[in-house]
């Protein structure tokens, strides 16, 4: 909302403050301050001229002409001007040279056209009024000659604009704002909405309400004999435009002018386009309307219209229909004002993608008392600058309403801002918002004790006024309370922290995943939880596997991307190949997030339920069996380089190893050894695939994506990846680690080399070594594989270190010996194995 502090002065006796000191104490009130703007302050030297005399100059190829004016000086000033729209004897407003415009603009004296020109007579543009700039600006006769133009049409002003909330839908007015301004700096409030229309005589224009849940007061005054063709008085045009408003007509910028002022949308129908009784109802199915953007509107039987013999003529609250618009030729008027239902006007904007001025203001709720007033300030406003004359009578249907009515205790405001107000700071507070308070409570006491789990003898009655229909319960009345007597002084007071159990193991395990892959060199993403069908096949995934079944948005953000995410695998892709893009060659990426994974046959859709009482535990049963399962997964992709090359040699490009690692990385936070086994697993190629177990459990996949996979998502060659549900592996946390006392006897070393057939995992051999070697082992590691000659066609040789250590005694020889053998027996019995040498 732009105010216009010219405009705000007028209800308001504002004190000789700033635009910014007034937005400071608005903003202390609740209403925040969006921008201030300031207009004409550097205007200079524009005086009101008379034109005494015009020269066409000829053989230019537009009208060009030298000018005499007399702007009160001792001789007139010489002027040339390209405006063809004035006459000799025409008061024009004349910046002289030296002067300066609106923006800076400084003129001054020169020759141009082969004439001295000592000045420039001005348009309404270039004097920061509107955007005309068809011609030059004419002032009515009789204005002074040598007068101050600033001071002659307001040229100087401060406009502070306010961001509305819509529990405020009041301050959408000038009305409004000038009531929380006379509030805020305690002075005397002139209300514009105070005018004496004449008694309800017979009606105007027969209407009347079909449906009473759409609107319960409708008004419509008629004007007979308006001239079309009255311009709008240039003070008006300027308010509209500081008030952000583009001027068109007379009788349309009165309509927008009273609602600027009053807060009242109106409308103006041709009288003479009217068929028959007007009524206010529902839609039927099927009816259409064209509206004044020339669209054809299918309506919604919600849809609230006001409509006549020939149909729908108006969406209600919203915008005009086309037929019954007032044109250049209009003369007869009806002016309509209404108090439309917040909630249906809202809808229907919705709806139809439709957001007016009128609806911004009926959505929020408007003064159910002004449709009277507003419709009589519209049309005498129109009898005075339009020539028209009021017709008697005012056609007024209402649907009579109870009146709100709130019971509180006096000590209420203070016991919800931990602050004591006495029982007079309430009363006065509330009366100055408009409420109406007297003792005694509407509900009864046990019932509002438990409403607001307080109790109070010193009980008050408040009845809100028509304007604040966004005051409705105890709290609100609260609120306006302590927001009159100053947000600033409510007192800082750090609210105690409630006892906790601190975070939970799943969030552990999270916050320690993250800290080691990062440790390792991954930098985390956070990727949008969407992907799309094409996501699903670029991926390679089969018609049967269980990530094709997703979950699909009813309003998703993009129409490629409408379904959650099975897989973290897609977001990853799409940011490595975005950062390969620009120049980041060698990425490791990693996110943990959670995936959704609905179940066979369950609901499309969750049920929706109403707010009126808590669900049962079948209505919560069917919200539950209608959300997809959430496990939460973490997962990693790698390309480029691994250890980076330098001067200190070559370096080493990332493989399906280093996503086992990484998967072995988040395994060890949980506390669980892997068992990594070979498999077959979209999108990974079908000889570098991993399948990752923790005993008999599988938890993830690691190793080289396919190549077709890496083709379509634009990857680095043999780009790998990983992704390990951590939720199972919480799950398989075995409980606090149990550690061992560190032994101080010496280690003992044994090496064996062990020839197996070339397709034998590696897994495999290292397990029934572990066991083998019994309770001695501490650890095993794998130094060295070889292919070639030496250990003979499709075999391959595994080198491992083996570590034992005891934990009360020097180990001998022939323990360690014992043990070692013990190993390689056992290996050798479960995958043929032998000794290489042997």
């Amino acid at each position: 909302m732009k105010v216009p502090l010219s405009w705000l002065r007028e209800y308001v006796d504002l004190p000789a403050a700033t635009a910014h000191e007034i937005a400071d104490r608005l903003t202390a009130a609740g209403l925040k301050l969006e921008a201030a703007t300031s207009y004409g302050h550097d205007v200079k030297s524009v005086v009101v001229g008379e034109v005494l005399a015009i020269e066409e100059l000829q053989g230019f190829k537009k009208p060009i002409r030298h000018c005499q004016v007399e702007v009160g000086e001792a001789a007139p000033r010489e002027i040339v001007c390209g405006a063809t729209n004035f006459v000799v004897g025409d008061r024009v407003p004349v910046v002289l040279p030296g002067g300066v415009l609106p923006g800076g603009f400084e003129v001054g004296a020169r020759k141009t056209y082969g004439r001295m020109s000592e000045g420039m007579i001005c348009s309404e543009r270039e004097l920061g009024l509107s955007d005309e700039h068809n011609g030059i600006m004419v002032l009515p006769e009789g204005t002074p000659i040598g007068a101050d133009v600033a001071e002659l049409l307001g040229l100087r002003d401060d406009v502070i604009e306010l961001e509305i909330t819509p529990d405020i839908g009041y301050a959408l007015s000038i009305r409004g704002v000038a009531r929380e301004a006379a509030t805020a700096f305690g002075v005397a409030f002139l209300d514009p909405a105070d005018v004496s229309p004449p008694a309800e005589a017979a009606p105007s224009y027969p209407a009347s309400i079909a449906d009473a849940s759409a609107c319960d007061r409708f008004v419509l005054r008629e004007i007979q004999g308006f001239d079309p063709a009255t311009p709008s008085p240039l003070w008006m045009r300027t308010r509209l435009s500081r008030a952000g408003m583009r001027p068109v007509s007379l009788a349309v910028d009165v309509t927008n002018y009273v609602m600027l002022e009053l807060g009242q949308p109106l409308h103006a129908f041709d009288a003479t386009r009217l068929d028959g009784e007007i009524v206010v109802r529902r839609a039927e199915p099927g009816e259409k309307l064209e509206t004044l953007d020339h669209a054809v509107r299918t309506l919604d039987p919600e849809d609230i219209l006001i409509t006549d013999s020939s149909g729908a003529i108006s969406m209600a609250g919203t915008m005009g229909g086309l037929n019954t618009e007032i044109s250049g030729t209009s003369t007869d008027i009806v002016i309509e004002a209404a108090h439309f239902s917040a909630s249906g006007v809202a809808r229907m904007s919705r709806r139809h993608n439709l957001v007016s001025e009128a609806s911004k203001r009926f959505e929020r709720g408007v003064d159910r008392e002004l449709p009277l007033y507003a419709s009589w300030r519209a049309v005498s406003l129109l009898a005075e600058l339009g020539g028209g004359v009021i017709q008697p009578g005012v056609t007024h249907a209402a649907i009579e309403t109870e009146p709100v009515q709130i019971s509180i205790p006096s000590g209420y405001p203070g016991r919800v801002a931990g602050v004591v107000y006495d029982r007079e700071t309430v009363v006065r507070n509330l009366e100055q918002v408009g409420c109406t308070v007297v003792e005694g409570s509407v509900e009864p006491a046990d019932e509002l004790a438990a409403k607001l789990a307080v109790t109070g003898d010193d009980m008050l009655t408040v009845t809100p006024p028509s304007w604040r229909p966004d005051l409705t319960d105890p709290n609100d009345l609260a609120e306006e309370v302590i927001r009159i007597e100053g947000y600033d002084k409510l007192p800082s007071i750090l609210p105690g922290a409630p006892a906790g159990a601190g975070l939970t193991p799943g969030q552990r395990l999270r916050r320690r995943t993250g800290r080691a892959l990062a440790a390792s060199g991954h930098v985390e993403i956070l990727a949008y939880p969407f992907f799309g069908e094409r996501d699903l096949d670029n991926l390679q995934l089969p018609a049967d596997d269980p990530r094709r079944l997703a979950v699909r948005l009813a309003n998703p953000l993009s129409e490629d991307e409408p379904l959650l995410r099975t897989t973290l695998l897609p977001g990853l892709f799409k940011t490595l190949v975005r950062n390969v893009g620009r120049g980041f060659g060698d990425v490791a990426l990693f996110e943990t997030g959670l995936v959704y994974r609905p179940s066979e046959g369950a609901p499309a859709t969750a049920p929706v339920l109403g707010v009126d009482r808590r669900p049962d535990a079948g209505e919560l049963a069917s919200i539950e069996a209608a959300l997809p399962a959430q496990p939460l997964w973490a997962g990693v992709v790698l390309a480029g380089e691994a250890e980076r090359s330098g001067w200190w040699g070559k370096g080493r490009q990332a493989s399906w190893a280093d996503a086992v690692e990484a998967a072995r990385v988040v395994a060890r936070e949980a506390g669980v050894v892997l068992d990594v086994r070979a498999d077959r697993h979209e999108p990974w190629h079908p000889g570098r695939c991993a399948a990752l177990y923790v005993g008999d459990v599988l938890v993830g996949h690691a190793g080289e994506l396919h190549p077709r996979v890496i083709e379509a998502y634009g990857l680095p060659p043999r780009t790998s990846a990983m992704e390990i549900e951590l939720t199972r592996l919480e799950e398989l946390t075995p409980g606090p680690v149990q550690v061992s006392s560190i032994s101080a006897y010496p280690i003992a070393t044994q090496d064996v080399a062990l020839i197996v057939e070339a397709a034998t995992p590696v897994a495999e051999v290292e397990a029934a070594l572990r066991e083998g070697a019994g309770e001695l082992l501490e650890s095993i590691r794998l130094f060295d594989v070889y292919t070639g000659a030496q250990v003979g066609e499709g075999s391959k040789s595994l080198a491992y270190s083996l570590r034992f250590r005891a934990a009360d005694r020097t180990l001998t020889v022939e323990e360690t010996t014992a043990a070692r053998d013990a190993a390689v027996a056992l290996a050798g019995e479960r995958t043929g194995a032998r000794l290489r040498g042997a």
